[in-house]
């Protein structure tokens, strides 16, 4: 089975957030799968949480370990797909990026933001409820 992760839940396994363990269970032995774009919203997310003084660069160096060691396969998005999808559904284009990766992997997306999930179901794609 193909799983394609985005930014909250990647975050939150990095810094153990409650969802950890059903996230972990959901994409086990699954095939992981991201946009390229993962990495830069990750380092967003932790640049974000300095900012509110929630995590200290210590932390963020040892959750980045871990995160290396997460088998995530990358996948290019055609940016101008990313932009039509994000005009037609009214997303930002990094929501886009994951949906249009589940398309082409046809692999459902598990993901934390509600707004993302609706999105994608509304398209008729598969999500995994976390």
């Amino acid at each position: 089975m193909k799983v394609v992760v985005d930014t909250s839940v990647i975050m939150s396994i990095l810094v153990n957030e409650e969802h950890k363990s059903n996230i972990i269970m959901a994409t086990k032995n699954a095939d992981i799968v991201a946009p390229a774009s993962l990495h830069w919203e990750i380092g967003n997310a932790f640049s974000a949480m300095f900012k509110r003084n929630r995590i200290s660069m210590n932390q963020a160096t040892k959750a980045l370990s871990f995160y290396y060691k997460i088998p995530i396969r990358f996948v290019d998005i055609d940016l101008e797909s990313a932009i039509k999808l994000s005009n037609q559904c009214r997303i930002c284009a990094y929501d886009a990026y994951f949906i249009i990766c589940a398309q082409i992997e046809k692999a459902a997306l598990i993901t934390l933001d509600k707004g993302l999930e609706q999105v994608t179901r509304e398209l008729g794609l598969k999500v995994i409820g976390v």
